[in-house]
């Protein structure tokens, strides 16, 4: 098992001043200076302690699919880098400028869901309870809120990055701590996601050991599935079906992948077992497309030799580039998302499942969960 730790040791004196802001911050809150705010509803907080992507949304599609269809949800997100401000619902009208990138992906796959928008959480979650009684949630989720304490969750649900463990780590900016690794005991369930089907046995018992959890906290463990390769625009094509990706295998396809996600390296890698031909355009997280790089893509597209190439892109970079206006043909028809699912293994996922929905359902007194 190896991680993807890199400490700047010069920068270890700010990361100290970094942490003693932080360790007022959360005493503030901790002794009622700073208020936080409990609501009549299940609120499943979906965080990380450390910057960086670690699956938040795919762990939130996971959640919408295991209770939307017995209670009605709605997701809570700040929507990063949108262009509009306060309290936005999601609507047909929307788009990832006015939601943000994350927001906009989990509406349009789940249409049946609230899906709102709001920098300030309690206002966010008091305008989604003061909705209609045919519309109001029974559940909310809220997105990337570990450290968004003027919420308290029913439940919060920590995400660890296997190849970033924050016990390896150190806080900003010598590393990408938000807080310290002690600061996870606010947490009831811990997840450690993108684990590699390298894994033995031991590394589990490793990562259990040094994360070194309280008898209240549960530990879980999850991977990511590929799904088939989708075409992100559909005008102009031949075929509109999906691909497997062992059709680039098969077919010796050569590949250029485009991101704008915090850690494309396991995509990259999993890209890398199907073709020997991966050329890549790395942007940086949640990255809102220009016309500069709509030519830099053509002309590195362009560049591919042969005509058996296609683009990949993530779904979450999908949804940001059908708002650019100018993409070529060519680059349109070449383009594919390649979704993503978490999957646990199968004892952990009946726990997990039974667990969620048991405290859920104990929460709400009149036994909706049953």
């Amino acid at each position: 098992m190896t991680t993807d730790i890199k400490i700047n040791k010069s920068l270890l004196p700010l990361s100290w001043l970094y942490g003693l802001g932080v360790w007022f911050r959360n005493k503030f809150f901790d002794w009622g200076i700073l208020p936080g705010e409990e609501f009549s509803v299940p609120v499943i907080s979906v965080g990380n302690i450390a910057v960086g992507g670690t699956g938040k949304t795919p762990h939130t599609e996971y959640l919408i699919r295991l209770l939307s269809p017995k209670i009605k949800i709605a997701v809570l997100s700040r929507g990063y880098k949108r262009k509009t401000s306060g309290f936005v619902l999601a609507d047909e009208n929307s788009d990832s400028l006015s939601l943000g990138d994350e927001p906009f992906q989990i509406y349009r796959k789940f249409p049946e869901i609230l899906v709102a928008v709001d920098g300030n959480r309690r206002r966010g979650i008091t305008n989604l309870l003061a909705l209609s009684k045919d519309k109001r949630p029974d559940v909310i989720l809220l997105d990337d809120a570990f450290q968004h304490r003027y919420v308290k969750p029913s439940i919060s649900i920590l995400l660890i990055d296997s190849n970033r463990l924050p016990y390896e780590d150190k806080l900003l900016p010598a590393g990408r701590l938000r807080e310290p690794v002690k600061n996870k005991s606010r947490a009831e369930i811990i997840i450690v996601t993108k684990c590699s089907e390298e894994f033995k046995p031991i590394d589990y018992r490793v990562i259990g050991k040094n994360l070194d959890l309280y008898p209240y906290q549960s530990l879980f463990f999850t991977s990511f599935r590929y799904g088939k390769l989708i075409p992100v625009f559909s005008s102009g094509r031949v075929n509109n079906n999906p691909k497997s990706l062992d059709d680039i295998k098969l077919g010796t396809i050569r590949v250029l992948l485009i991101t704008g996600i915090a850690s494309p390296q396991s995509l990259i890698k999993e890209l890398n077992k199907y073709s020997k031909h991966v050329d890549t355009l790395i942007y940086p997280d949640h990255h809102a497309f220009s016309n500069e790089d709509m030519v830099e893509i053509k002309q590195k597209f362009d560049m591919i030799s042969g005509e058996n190439k296609i683009i990949i892109t993530t779904e979450k970079d999908a949804v940001r580039l059908t708002d650019c206006p100018n993409i070529s043909e060519s680059v349109k028809k070449a383009l594919y998302y390649l979704p993503i699912e978490v999957i646990f293994n199968p004892e952990q996922e009946c726990m997990f499942k039974q667990k969620i929905e048991n405290y859920v359902g104990n929460i709400k007194a009149n036994g909706i969960m049953a």
